[in-house]
């Protein structure tokens, strides 16, 4: 069972069954809607939130500024079905399997929230407006809504969209020559600068059709019951590095940081604090686990490696027993990524190569390969060792097995990644 702060204040687990009853009633009285806003292939660095000057995103800026922006969010599979089903599901993409697809065996948010009573429902913004209509507070809902398409040739954005980027020079916007293994999207760097614009026009169409959601959201009294999350589920290069699309935009694939980092915005009036920014990292595998620790509900009784994030979100400090994160990581065919704030390591068929080794402080736009670099041996050597337990310990749905005792001796147990 998952005990949240909420339960812990009102009582313990030896509580009598009454109070411990009243305890359970209170907690889901208490239980917000769920709206969850999910784009695909959108990067962070898009979004005015996250710093660009030039894109307009006037109503996600909004809604970070009412709730708490995440600017260290990552995908844990750069690839659009992986990454959001490891989302949904906080499975790593290793035990999801080479597709990225759910088993029978996997546990959604969505089926996670229909046993705890939730109204569910999955869709674009069109669905979402009735949904909504026929929601009232005090009756927990959760619909995943589908942003448009963020994945070229941007043929479906209204002309008005377009219309914002004609006259923008993108001052400053610089893009590399196209790379020479370049996959995925690799037409689209015939003409960057042309094809950017496109990309900013089809992010502002995004931007306005959440204005429309939250509108109704409001409209219906249900603002300050719902929570509102928005985020991706991996992002895209869009003319970095000489490349466009996110991790398959290159072979072998890539692991830059504007394909693996990612908007996570959380808005809940009265609930999480407004202007609120948490620079820590957390991936795409926390995001079950954080859901259910802010609903009092309890993990998918699979081995999951994620760890909630909801102290960050309410602004309040880590548990004793849950520290600070030291890394998190990323999976998608041959190519594994380990991450902590100052170093990365992208490393390719299990060590062999070819890797990549970033200094993220000295080196911010990934441009000097270090993993040839004696000077930084250490490092490459510490941040491989925790990647590989990583993979050991998460590959499947089940915890791998204990190691046995040796005669005489003590129980010896096998030391888990912090995930």
């Amino acid at each position: 069972m998952v005990v949240t702060r909420r339960s812990f204040f009102f009582g313990s687990l030896a509580l009598p069954a009454l109070a411990a009853k009243a305890t359970k009633k209170k907690a889901e009285a208490q239980r917000p809607g769920i709206l969850l806003i999910l784009a695909d292939e959108l990067p962070a660095f898009m979004l005015g939130s996250y710093g660009n000057k030039q894109v307009l995103t006037p109503n996600l800026d909004l809604l970070a500024q009412m709730g708490m922006r995440f600017s260290n969010h990552f995908a844990c599979a750069p690839a659009v079905e992986a990454g959001r089903n490891t989302l949904l599901t906080g499975c790593t993409p290793m035990q999801l399997g080479d597709t990225g697809k759910l088993s029978a065996a996997d546990v959604p948010l969505s089926k996670i929230l229909g046993n705890a009573g939730y109204a569910c429902q999955e869709g674009d913004a069109k669905a979402a407006i009735p949904f909504l209509d026929g929601q009232t507070a005090g009756k927990p809902f959760f619909f995943l809504m589908n942003c448009p398409t963020l994945r070229p040739p941007y043929d479906d954005v209204p002309q008005p969209f377009v219309d914002l980027y004609a006259a923008e020079p993108f001052d400053g916007y610089a893009p590399d020559l196209p790379a020479a293994g370049a996959a995925d999207g690799r037409d689209m760097l015939r003409n960057i600068l042309g094809n950017v614009k496109k990309a900013a026009a089809t992010v502002s169409y995004v931007d306005d059709t959440v204005k429309q959601v939250l509108a109704k959201l409001r409209s219906k009294g249900l603002a300050d019951s719902t929570l509102v999350v928005f985020t991706a589920s991996t992002g895209a290069l869009w003319g970095r590095h000489g490349l466009w699309e996110s991790a398959n935009a290159s072979d072998p694939p890539n692991m830059f940081d504007e394909a693996v980092a990612t908007p996570m915005i959380w808005s809940w009036p009265g609930h999480i604090p407004a202007i609120a920014h948490s620079p820590e990292l957390v991936s795409a595998y926390d995001f079950v686990p954080s859901i259910c620790d802010l609903l009092g509900l309890e993990v998918p009784p699979r081995n999951l490696c994620g760890r909630s994030y909801v102290p960050l979100a309410e602004v309040k400090e880590l548990p004793k027993k849950a520290p600070r994160r030291l890394g998190i990581f990323a999976h998608m065919g041959n190519t594994d990524m380990s991450r902590e704030n100052r170093y990365k390591l992208v490393s390719r068929n299990d060590g062999k190569g070819p890797n990549e080794l970033y200094d993220l402080v000295t080196d911010p736009t990934e441009r000097q390969n270090q993993a040839e670099n004696p000077q930084f041996l250490t490092v490459h050597t510490e941040l491989a060792g925790i990647l590989d337990t990583w993979k050991k310990d998460y590959s499947t749905a089940t915890p791998v097995a204990q190691e046995a005792p040796a005669k005489g001796k003590g129980k010896s147990k096998k030391k888990k990644s912090k995930a």
